[in-house]
């Protein structure tokens, strides 16, 4: 693996399959840790915005589960996916419930934190819903704090999309 890039790890999705990350190779990603019972859940509106606004132009959103807040994410991967499908219409990918901070963080996260820390110089997720923001070269260019709204950052995405 590259020093700078995703492209060379693997997650997984709420249904138990391998997701290599390589899949979205030329794509601008918005990965978001998410949890059902969290005050941000409404960000799913925007978010499923974003991504039908701009799926064909190469976005590709990817939201992961996470309990570490609060326990605010108590349901199971099918459990979250059904909820999250049903009560908000997503259709972007779901993924398999992860640790985003500590021993047990994935290896993603740990490697996203790594390159993009928050605006004060924290390298750990504060909460649930924050965004980091890859661009088509599979490097971490942005990290948005949960109180930063999806449709805040719009022209942020779309500049991303526009280039090669």
């Amino acid at each position: 693996m590259t020093d700078d890039t995703i492209y060379d790890m693997t997650v997984e999705d709420c249904q138990g399959n391998q997701v290599p990350l390589s899949k979205y190779r030329n794509k601008v990603l918005l990965i978001v840790n998410v949890a059902s019972l969290c005050g941000f859940t409404p960000q799913y509106i925007e978010l499923q915005k974003l991504y039908q606004k701009y799926l064909d132009k190469g976005l590709i959103i990817l939201a992961f589960p996470c309990n570490q807040f609060a326990n605010q994410e108590p349901l199971n991967d099918e459990e979250t996916s059904r909820f999250i499908r049903k009560k908000f219409n997503v259709t972007f990918p779901i993924m398999k419930k992860v640790n985003v901070n500590g021993k047990e963080a994935s290896k993603l996260y740990t490697f996203m934190k790594k390159k993009c820390k928050t605006p004060i110089g924290f390298e750990g997720v504060r909460w649930n819903f924050e965004k980091f923001l890859i661009n088509r070269k599979g490097f971490v260019v942005n990290r948005y704090m949960s109180e930063t709204t999806p449709l805040s950052f719009e022209n942020h995405i779309i500049n991303l999309l526009n280039q090669d």
